[in-house]
């Protein structure tokens, strides 16, 4: 008699479709969905209207005014619409995933799910591509609102160049909003109490939104010497400073959308601007093309995407050595 290999018959993502179109479906007809979207767009509107007002003032060439909509702060409400948008992405992000797969556990459904000609793997991949879909509609939207008031109230088109850079800025927008989605998820696998989850996905947002910039600081300035004798050591203690900030998503988002939408960033960092512009003799505000600006941030980018893979990753570990019978 052979041996059995225990080895299971089919793809994997046997069932996926079916489960990213429910899982789509019902984040877009959902109450929930629609509390966040609105959340999302007052709170995103107050910046842009205030930008727009102080851009429509402006009488100097601005080769890249439809682009200083999304980064300028005005005096009267100094919140960029970027700024915004790295507090409220995570929000709407967990608002979508903390309750993904512990409330299948506590509607007790998820057994009956996985009875039918569906893997785990689909379906933990199904939820997150739905709400990732779900993201990347609310996203667009919001991009598109943005992009038609600045037509209708600036009174002048933007360049194909500003159009590639912003378009660049929604799918970064998209992968940030992916890292804390694969967040949500991987503490709705570990715990069955959706409180819990919801909880822990806010309380680690917090923590690298408010305290890790403090705790990064301070841990730079503990590798700092007590005096400075050269440039080369305040370029490195500002490297271990970037380093550690960088370990947070905000700050890789925060970045990678600097690079983008203010073309005349050459490198991040004070003192790296400095000596950049002395050593190379570069002129101060000139723009970067667009290829070189990916460039600067494709590291930025690429710990985003592996962010979220790695999490993802994580929650699919998790979710495959759970028992489901319960």
């Amino acid at each position: 008699m052979p041996l059995s290999t225990g080895r299971r018959e089919g793809s994997p993502f046997t069932g996926l479709r079916p489960v990213f179109i429910k899982e789509f479906a019902d984040h877009l007809s959902s109450a929930r969905m629609m509390v966040l979207m609105l959340f999302v767009i007052v709170f995103g509107a107050f910046p842009v209207a205030s930008s727009l007002q102080e851009l429509r003032n402006v009488t100097e060439a601005d080769a890249y005014l439809f682009l200083r909509i999304f980064t300028s702060a005005p005096e009267s409400l100094p919140i960029s619409f970027v700024f915004a948008l790295n507090f409220i992405i995570p929000i709407m992000a967990i608002g979508l995933g903390f309750d993904s797969v512990n409330s299948e556990f506590n509607r007790r459904t998820l057994s009956r799910v996985l009875s039918q000609p569906i893997y785990r793997d689909a379906l933990l991949l199904g939820k997150f591509l739905g709400g990732l879909a779900t993201l990347a509609v609310a996203l667009t939207a919001l991009w598109l609102i943005v992009f038609g008031a600045g037509l209708l109230l600036l009174g002048v088109p933007p360049r194909g160049v500003e159009v590639a850079r912003a378009a660049s800025f929604l799918l970064v927008t998209i992968a940030y909003g992916g890292v804390w989605l694969a967040v949500a998820i991987l503490f709705s696998v570990i715990f069955r109490s959706t409180a819990t989850s919801a909880l822990c996905a806010l309380g680690l947002w917090l923590f690298f939104f408010f305290l890790w910039p403090m705790i990064a600081s301070a841990l730079t300035t503990g590798f700092a010497p007590s005096q400075f004798r050269t440039a080369d050591e305040v370029l490195a203690v500002e490297q271990i400073g970037s380093i550690l900030a960088r370990l947070s998503p905000g700050t890789l988002f925060g970045e990678a959308v600097i690079g983008l939408l203010n073309p005349e960033t050459k490198v991040f960092g004070y003192f790296a601007n400095i000596m950049l512009a002395q050593s190379r003799g570069m002129i101060p505000g000139a723009p970067l093309p667009f290829d070189q600006s990916l460039l600067l941030i494709w590291p930025q980018i690429t710990g985003l995407i592996a962010g979220m893979i790695v999490v993802f990753a994580a929650a699919y570990i998790v979710f495959q050595r759970e028992e489901v019978r319960a």
